[in-house]
């Protein structure tokens, strides 16, 4: 049986592999069977506990920090009001990693938040608050 973690930390590992362009196969190559296919493989799916030092091994066979790997917690409640932050009226911060994710990934014109750009959105947000309440309980200078 699955846990949503694991589940979600499998779709990451997936995502990663195939963002090296390797299949299964190839991890097992690369790795020279210290990963088995079929073992990342059920990682991926979520049907295999990871241990950390075998998580921090395989993210550094794909070149990839394992913070980044780890599942953001979603932030299923946020809005993202795109013509707000278009004209203006969003965090500067916000507004930023908006046009930083459209040109990574190379579409420009097209207006989509994925779910785990939403998470980052409403941790920027949050520092952002905070940030103004730190600011306005300081004395003017």
């Amino acid at each position: 049986m699955s846990d949503r973690f694991s589940v979600s930390l499998g779709q990451r590992l997936r995502a990663a592999r195939r963002q090296r362009g390797w299949s299964l196969g190839e991890v097992e190559s690369q790795t020279e069977g210290e990963f088995k296919a079929s073992v990342v493989g059920a990682y991926e799916r979520g049907e295999r506990a990871i241990s950390v030092q075998r998580f921090a091994r395989l993210s550094d066979v794909y070149g990839i920090h394992p913070n980044e790997l780890l599942p953001v917690e979603p932030a299923e409640n946020l809005v993202v009001d795109l013509n707000a932050i278009e004209s203006g009226d969003g965090d500067d911060l916000v507004e930023r990693y908006l046009a930083a994710i459209q040109l990574l990934r190379s579409e420009p014109g097209k207006r989509e938040v994925r779910q785990s750009d939403r998470a980052i959105i409403a941790s920027l947000l949050r520092v952002a608050e905070h940030r103004t309440e730190d600011e306005s309980t300081r004395p003017n200078l």
